[in-house]
């Protein structure tokens, strides 16, 4: 495609032309945001293994019903909506422990991580692409509470 055509569509599409850059721009930051905030994104390989090695804790800010649909196995579920570091007890008992945070896409697991680290969580991560990219990699899947 020529600068020529580029500049034809943006001329005769304006809405579309606004709305690509806004969303250009809005990946742009996002990306930008979550590699300055120094939490770690881990692979479903690498999230194995820390896991396996370190017992890390992996816990799913999913509402509740799309948990139970289904969540990395031996997970937990704190709703990103209720997330409280402090009353949750697995959580509040793992602030030196390694957790991972994972959400169904990976979009939310960023806020909760920076919640997580706030409130004195050391090692904290989040798993790339979520439960997605989980299943994406072939990783098991569990199912119920």
């Amino acid at each position: 495609m020529s600068w020529d055509q580029l500049t034809a569509f943006a001329q005769s599409s304006p809405l579309l032309s606004i709305a690509f850059a806004g969303l250009t721009l809005a990946v742009i930051f996002t990306e930008v945001k979550h590699r300055l905030s120094g939490i770690a994104g881990l692979s479903p390989a690498q999230a194995t293994l820390l896991m396996n090695r370190e017992d890390a804790l992996v816990v799913d800010v999913s509402p509740a019903a799309d948990f139970a649909k289904a969540h990395i196995p031996g997970s937990v579920s704190a709703p990103l909506a209720d997330l409280d570091p402090e009353k949750h007890k697995q959580l509040s008992k793992a602030k030196e422990r390694p957790v991972i945070v994972t959400c169904r896409t990976g979009m939310s697991a960023h806020g909760a991580a920076a919640k997580l680290k706030k409130a004195g969580f050391t090692k904290v991560s989040v798993l790339d692409g979520g439960l997605a990219g989980w299943r994406q990699a072939e990783m098991p899947v569990g199912k119920g509470r």
